[in-house]
């Protein structure tokens, strides 16, 4: 007895519509996290602050790569993203500087 689905393109649909939706909750998180990284950036312009601050980011990466190894996620793939969206964080918190 196999452990095959006894369909494998309705798996495959049910498989690619999880994907779908957890893609858009993603997108829909990372819309959210830019909301409040654009209010931290506008408080930063507005007290002279720098606009990135590499010991909470330390930090930050730390606690990602721990929760990514108790989620079975490579933390090296978590530390990728993280740095990615580290740094357009920094260009709008220096953008909203400029401004």
């Amino acid at each position: 007895m196999s452990d095959a689905p006894e369909d494998p393109l309705a798996e495959l649909l049910r498989l690619r519509a999880s994907i779908d939706n957890i893609d858009a909750a993603l997108t829909y998180m990372l819309a959210e996290r830019f909301r409040c990284t654009k209010q931290v950036g506008a408080l930063k312009a507005a007290h002279d602050l720098p606009p990135s601050d590499p010991a909470r980011e330390e930090r930050q990466t730390a606690r990602l790569r721990q929760l990514a190894h108790d989620a079975d996620l490579d933390p090296e793939f978590s530390e990728k993203w993280f740095n990615f969206v580290v740094a357009e964080v920094i260009q709008h918190h220096k953008r909203a500087r400029d401004e």
